[in-house]
């Protein structure tokens, strides 16, 4: 899009986001929408993140977009300053000075449908989907909620599907772990992205076969397992995440015509995994 006068402003594309993801079905504690920008700019280049870090926001300048849409809001916890010699007032001056507008859509695009756990299904081939939590108040069949259940094409046993996870999400230096008997053989999942743990016992209540998400502790999941509970996969939080930023790109495309980049820059904070080798252990002095 190169015409200034046919580019939709901030606003047009803020208003349209705010639609399909209500910030009335955040949760509470919850911070969303448009956190800076002009809303009389045009849009012609959009980036879509998982994090607004220093350099996802340079990603957005090298691309000379107009708004990066981000899952993880900037500010949600209060702060008492935006200085420039501060962490979050260097990523908000910076974005300001290059007209770059933010908008984060957190928790509402969690529940939405489609929504971030319908990316992660949809990348795990899960067919069938209802939701692990259903909404609340949400219309019968809008399909609104926490988490994805869904059926696998083919049954697979845990040590087989763990390795297909680690094939069809992004990767990460954690990779995909599991935990439950490596032959128990798998029919439905349910999925959520982002940390899950407090699902748990939703899963557990569903009767699915296994449950993947991230950020899995190791109390709640050993406890989890001893109550027999369904096997759990453990993975990247960015990775369960990033898989929504293609259908909220495609979307921004064909609702606008706008050039709608999806960012694969990982910002997961874990950049090193070492498993040690038993063969080459040596000995405690």
């Amino acid at each position: 899009m190169t015409d200034t006068a046919a580019a939709p402003t901030v606003l047009d594309v803020v208003s349209a986001l705010d639609r399909r993801y209500p910030r009335a079905w955040a949760e509470s504690w919850d911070r969303v929408g448009l956190v800076l920008g002009d809303f009389e700019h045009p849009v012609r280049r959009v980036l879509c993140v998982v994090d607004c870090v220093p350099e996802t926001v340079e990603e957005a300048l090298d691309e000379r977009a107009d708004l990066i849409v981000a899952h993880h809001p900037l500010l949600l916890k209060p702060v008492s300053s935006i200085a420039p010699d501060t962490y979050k007032g260097r990523i908000i001056h910076r974005l300001i000075r290059n007209d770059v507008a933010l908008y984060s859509a957190h928790t509402n695009a969690d529940v939405a449908n489609p929504g971030v756990s319908d990316a992660l299904a949809a990348r795990l081939g899960l067919r069938d989907l209802r939701p692990l939590v259903p909404a609340t108040g949400a219309a019968e069949g809008a399909g609104r909620g926490i988490g994805r259940i869904g059926e696998l094409a083919e049954p697979m046993d845990l040590a087989e599907f763990t390795g297909f996870a680690a094939t069809r999400l992004p990767a990460t230096a954690a990779g995909v772990r599991a935990a439950g008997d490596p032959s128990r053989v798998l029919r439905t999942v349910a999925v959520c992205g982002g940390a899950g743990d407090s699902f748990l016992a939703d899963a557990t209540r569903a009767g699915v076969d296994a449950y993947l998400c991230a950020d899995l502790r190791h109390h709640p999941a050993s406890e989890h397992l001893a109550e027999s509970g369904p096997a759990l996969l453990d993975v990247a939080h960015w990775a369960t995440e990033r898989p929504w930023l293609d259908g909220v790109a495609a979307w921004l495309r064909e609702e606008f015509g706008a050039e709608a980049i999806v960012s694969d820059r990982d910002t997961d904070p874990w950049t090193v995994h070492a498993r040690e080798d038993p063969e080459k252990k040596e000995p405690l002095p």
